[in-house]
């Protein structure tokens, strides 16, 4: 087995910035909320096709005729986000930020507009409203573009009318008047920050998956869906390569108090809750694995941790760990592509190595996940299936381990089967999940 570097970066962690609550939350009819009052999210499977338009529609109908104000979160249509991008690339190989949002934003108006469509045929009313009319700002960072305010008036005005309103997600507009995007899975944030403008506690998002299971179905045999996870577990989870929920939205979901329920777009099934758990004191309990097939280590040389820490801040990017390691600086950024960190490290005169052939799994606990058993079973466990691990992070609630891409589906299955979490029962005290990734 090869050496394996053991890095501590619990203070070192590139954390997610939050907006303020007091700016974001702000129920405009008098404080409190309407008793009926929803908020759902539909991903772009959901919404993939004119059928699943229509049972959307119909879902939202029945909502209504319940009783209920419904407000709902719409992606663009399934693979519609990346065939723009493919567009715009076929034209530029950089293309301006700012036309890139315009150019993007148009999918989930698309969503939208169909979906009022689609509800009017079945005999409600519907109003369509994208970010900019439905009172999201965020800063001018395009394509990563931060929520700094909701304004909801006119999402009010609509439901009082007895309208079905249909917001689209992952835009705002800047301070400028221009379009802005939120990245990658930007509707679940959009939800979760318009549930907590709108003084609603709960944040419905409809997938196509049932729920959060206890590794990724799909991967790993034996995994297990679970009624409910905490929101520190899922924030843990969802950075370690669970892409059922954007981290940011779990962080505005933990910010703000806000539950989600994450559900099947398909069926009635009971789904997840992600809510505020309490987890066993100290128990080094283990609730889920996730994994990242692409996750690769970057050497530096040439410049100080510092340089490094600021030369990525300003092309927004996320740490994952980073730690001096003799003369070189050697850090992880999942999520990122390698050329823009070449780039940016170029210059400010830094040498870049890529162990580009690497992805990580890791371990979750809800406490104890830096205590020594966990960690030895964890490499007792890749051990034993001839899994080399090439670096080792952890985080008071988190293991990770950096192997070989190819062999990542294996060391998920071995950490899983290590820690029986085949054999997983729910506690109502203690809430852990993992779950299965999704473009949805």
């Amino acid at each position: 087995m090869n050496a394996v570097s053991v890095v501590d970066d619990a203070v070192l962690r590139a954390e997610l910035p939050l907006p303020p609550a007091r700016r974001l939350v702000g129920p405009v009819d008098g404080g409190g909320s309407p008793p009926q009052r929803v908020v759902w999210k539909f991903g772009g499977t959901s919404v993939g096709d004119v059928d699943r338009l229509r049972a959307v529609a119909a879902r939202l109908v029945a909502a209504k005729r319940e009783g209920k104000q419904v407000v709902a979160v719409l992606s663009a249509m399934g693979g519609s986000t990346d065939d723009l991008v493919g567009l715009a690339m076929e034209l530029s190989a950089e293309p301006d930020p700012r036309e890139l949002d315009a150019l993007l934003s148009v999918g989930e108006s698309i969503s939208c507009a169909l979906a009022a469509i689609a509800v009017r045929e079945l005999g409600e009313r519907a109003v369509s409203l994208s970010g900019p009319q439905a009172g999201v700002c965020t800063d001018d960072a395009h394509g990563s573009a931060r929520l700094l305010q909701i304004d909801p008036r006119r999402i009010v005005e609509a439901l009082e009318q007895d309208a079905i309103v249909l917001v689209t997600g992952f835009q705002g507009v800047s301070d400028r008047g221009d379009v802005t995007t939120l990245g990658r899975g930007g509707s679940d944030a959009s939800a979760v920050a318009l549930a907590a403008a709108l003084g609603v506690r709960e944040c419905d998002i409809f997938t196509d998956v049932s729920g959060v299971f206890t590794a990724d179905p799909r991967v790993v045999a034996g995994a297990r869906m679970l009624p409910s996870v905490s929101h520190d577990e899922m924030l843990q989870l969802a950075d370690a390569g669970a892409k059922v929920l954007q981290t940011r939205a779990v962080a505005l979901a933990a910010a703000h108090g806000i539950d989600i329920h994450v559900r099947s777009s398909f069926t009635f099934d009971p789904g997840t809750w992600v809510r505020r758990g309490s987890p066993m004191l100290e128990e080094p309990h283990v609730c889920g694995v996730a994994h990242i097939h692409h996750d690769p280590i970057y050497t530096v040389t040439g410049v100080s941790p510092a340089a490094v820490s600021a030369a990525l801040a300003q092309r927004e990017v996320a740490i994952g760990s980073i730690f001096r390691d003799a003369d070189a600086v050697r850090f992880t950024a999942p999520d990122t592509p390698a050329p823009q960190l070449v780039s940016a490290l170029a210059e400010v005169g830094g040498e870049v190595a890529v162990r580009a052939e690497l992805g990580s799994v890791s371990v979750v606990s809800a406490m104890g996940a830096n205590r020594s058993e966990v960690i030895a079973t964890a490499l007792t466990a890749l051990e034993r299936n001839g899994i080399d691990v090439h670096l080792l992070a952890r985080t008071p609630n988190r293991v990770t381990c950096h192997v070989l891409a190819t062999n990542v589906d294996r060391a998920a299955q071995a950490l899983h089967d290590a820690f029986t979490l085949h054999e997983f029962e729910h506690n109502e005290e203690v809430t852990s999940a993992v779950t299965a990734p999704t473009h949805a």
